[in-house]
């Protein structure tokens, strides 16, 4: 029903409640009030985001946006990749010592001026 009628659809019970009884033969008045709240609810939830197992023409045109999107710049740059020395030496036993771009990492020292391990963490006494 939202999909077909999503254009006369509205955040308000009432109004979807009318719409719901002009569209459709609901037989009780109870089962008409609760599509009733349920299109409101999912209503509510489409003005949030896509909404799982409801396909709108909108929705559909926002996805196709965002997956013909193209970044003007990689987010993964081959240009320059700088690995420490154990990934260099395990590159060399595997014969792929002289890939481009590789070049060792220069080790960074913590406030002691003692060298800090690639990962980030400090060695451990």
């Amino acid at each position: 029903m939202i999909e077909k009628y999503y254009s006369r659809m509205t955040l308000d019970f009432q109004t979807n409640k009318k719409i719901a009884e002009e569209v459709a033969i609901i037989p009780s008045k109870r089962l008409r009030n609760k599509i009733a709240g349920f299109a409101t609810h999912l209503m509510k939830r489409i003005q949030k985001g896509p909404v799982r197992g409801i396909s709108l023409k909108l929705q559909e045109e926002e996805r196709e946006r965002r997956m013909d999107f193209v970044p003007d710049e990689s987010a993964i740059k081959t240009d320059l990749i700088e690995v420490d020395k154990e990934t260099i030496d395990l590159l060399q036993s595997l014969n792929m010592g002289q890939l481009p771009g590789v070049v060792k990492q220069e080790p960074t020292t913590t406030g002691y001026g003692k060298p800090q391990p690639a990962g980030g963490y400090p060695l451990r006494a």
